[in-house]
């Protein structure tokens, strides 16, 4: 393998030529900066799907933490004398919690044991906190012990921890357990170890490296993107398969423990990936959403229910199933309340609730999305609304409208006319295609209105289909990612149109994904960034700061010969950035003249490249496609340089 990756490098290595052959190709780049790339040029799109939240970015590793699921002990095994009850709760909106009352013989037990998702994955020398909110069962306790354990694939205790409860009111308590192993199917076990009844309400374990309740590894992926805008919470769960089930942001702050479970649209969508255990906690609500932004360094893009459920689930004239317009305030009323939680003073209702949880400071929302990927005439009618009143009473945010699941077509069409009467300020499309459409749409903006709305590309992927005797089933392999990176050539070249882009989608659990391709697999212990993440990583650390025409022969390089170029000035290193995606069977040999610039000096490249079109990166593989970095030497304002077949580059003056 390292042989391999060594004469691979040495391929890539581009060198400088004093002289141009026959077939040489003469790319002209004019060094005078054009139109301001937007910040939020590349982003992220995340939804809970794939066991993206629970189960996976939001650290907790306890399943059905608060016995709030449909089936109250899903998620748990119980043993002993043990009951669920709902009288006198701690929490009102999970009012539910697990009564453990003494077995009746010394020689039994009672008790309960959490799996987590898919197993508790635990690492050797890792403190995990435990919490839980207990009192005595009745009145006239005394005193209830618990004994809480860790316990590894082989059903033996590594660590254990007793908790002593006095008191017949509501408390939390917590404790510390370590890990002797490291094992992906670990497990949680609670003994009650007195004659006294107790009960238990959200149980919890984190580990204790988490970021504000995330994983820390999920965490860093993410900001190793240096994405520009982050989009949340989705998705078709913002729509929800009916109303009462679509994503509602009020629900996911305030208190962790006091946020009410909502079903997952994607735990019954696809038979053949049927996850009956997926649920929404909001343990990763708005507040979590905006914390994550600010760390990574995105501008949050909130996306909220504009009246719609889910439209592939229900018929436009399906009664009951939407929102009629004449009774759109209270979702209009959640719309300009986010934009008080994320920025107003704290003097406000939702301001004042932002601060309590731990952020006087206003996140700076300044891009609100309304509606996920609607269509047709119940949209355009029930957005008006909203803009209305958003404008009104916040004419600087801009508002986020959307051209349907289509990247062409009729609805598509209607789409963007009706934004466009609307006056949106940016319209959402959306596009999983195979890379061929990829390869050929790397134009698709060039003749792109440029006065009107912007264009947010917030959701695509290239979908190369077949896995193994899974015919339909999409790859992230570098086929893919070299479409995308062919095609975001496109994009940036027309960054005076095109406002950001986010692929989608972001997170997937090994066992529990209903979707794919994703830019990020996991499992309990340990992530991999697909060959895809490293298209996007390349694109968001190169973004510049200004656009710069590229052209062969005046003409833009979108995919003759199998090249597409785009090039951008980055004003704060003053550094000239070149991109050029070769999806050709030959390398090929490329002058690129800088007209206007001064003598270039050394730079570097860096490549992606595979010589097997099907390469993945995994989680026993996970470097297998990666980017290499090498130097390039320019001779005055020129640099002649051969780029290898199905690669990738990325150049640097």
């Amino acid at each position: 393998m390292k042989q391999r990756q060594f004469l691979s490098a040495v391929a890539m290595s581009l060198m400088v030529s004093l002289g141009a052959s026959a077939q040489q190709h003469q790319f002209t780049i004019n060094a005078k900066p054009g139109a301001p790339i937007q910040s939020t040029m590349y982003g992220i799109f995340f939804e809970d799907i794939n066991f993206g939240a629970d189960g996976g970015l939001y650290a907790e590793m306890v399943e059905n933490r608060s016995f709030e699921f449909p089936n109250r002990f899903m998620g748990w095994n119980t043993f002993g004398n043990v009951s669920l009850s709902d009288e006198k709760p701690a929490f009102d909106r999970n009012p539910h919690y697990a009564v453990l009352e003494s077995a009746g013989h010394d020689q039994k037990f009672t008790g309960l044991e959490n799996r987590g998702f898919f197993g508790m994955g635990l690492k050797e020398g890792m403190k995990y906190d435990f919490s839980v909110y207990a009192r005595l069962h009745t009145l006239q306790g005394k005193e209830a012990k618990i004994r809480v354990e860790i316990v590894d694939d082989q059903d033996i205790p590594m660590d254990k921890q007793t908790i002593t409860i006095t008191n017949s009111q509501w408390k939390k308590f917590s404790v510390t357990l370590t890990s002797k192993k490291t094992l992906e199917k670990g497990l949680m076990r609670i003994f009650l170890e007195s004659a006294d009844g107790v009960d238990l309400d959200h149980v919890s374990l984190f580990p204790e490296d988490n970021w504000n309740g995330l994983r820390a590894d999920l965490v860093k992926d993410l900001e190793d993107l240096h994405p520009g805008i982050f989009r949340f919470p989705g998705g078709c769960i913002v729509e929800g398969t009916d109303l009462a089930t679509r994503y509602q942001w009020k629900n996911s702050v305030g208190p962790a423990e006091n946020r009410p479970l909502n079903e997952n649209r994607w735990n019954y969508t696809f038979p053949h990936r049927l996850y009956p255990n997926y649920y929404q906690t909001y343990g990763l609500g708005f507040y979590e959403f905006f914390l994550l932004s600010e760390k990574i360094g995105a501008e949050p893009l909130p996306i909220l229910s504009v009246g719609l459920a889910c439209q592939f689930q229900n018929k436009d004239d399906a009664q009951n199933a939407h929102c009629a317009v004449d009774e759109l305030q209270p979702y209009i009323d959640d719309a300009l309340d986010l934009i008080e939680f994320a920025n107003g003073p704290t003097t406000t209702k939702w301001g004042k609730l932002r601060a309590d949880m731990g952020h006087p400071k206003p996140f700076g929302l300044k891009q609100i999305g309304v509606g996920n990927e609607q269509w047709g005439e119940l949209y355009p009618v029930r957005l008006k609304k909203f803009m209305e009143q958003i404008r009104a009473k916040y004419p600087e945010i801009k508002i986020c409208g959307s051209s349907g699941p289509s990247a062409s077509g009729k609805n598509f069409d209607y789409g963007w006319q009706e934004m466009r009467k609307l006056g949106v300020d940016l319209v959402d499309e959306h596009y999983y295609m195979a890379p061929d459409w990829f390869l050929k749409n790397a134009g698709r903006y060039d003749n792109y209105d440029r006065k009107g709305p912007k264009v947010f590309a917030g959701e695509y992927a290239s979908h190369v289909k077949g896995m193994g005797n899974e015919p339909t089933v999409a790859m992230n392999n570098f086929e893919a990612a070299l479409s995308e990176a062919a095609f975001m050539t496109g994009l940036e070249r027309n960054a005076d149109v095109v406002y950001q882009a986010t692929y989608a989608p972001l997170f997937a659990h090994v066992e529990g994904w209903q979707w794919r391709p994703d830019l990020i697999w996991f499992d309990n212990l340990q992530s991999v960034r697909s060959v895809n993440w490293y298209v996007q990583m390349l694109y968001g650390t190169n973004k510049g700061t200004h656009m710069l025409s590229l052209t062969e022969n005046n003409q833009a390089v979108k995919g003759e010969n199998g090249l597409y170029a785009s090039a951008v000035y980055d004003k704060d290193t003053k550094k000239y950035i070149v991109k050029i995606a070769n999806t050709g069977d030959q390398a090929q040999e490329i002058s690129l003249n800088f007209k206007g610039a001064k003598g270039l000096g050394a730079g570097t490249v860096t490549t992606l490249h595979a010589d097997d079109m099907k390469a993945t990166n995994s989680l026993d593989n996970p470097k297998n496609v990666v980017p290499q970095e090498s130097t390039v030497q320019a001779n005055g304002n020129t640099a002649t340089v051969s780029v290898p077949a199905k690669t990738f580059a990325v150049y640097k003056f």
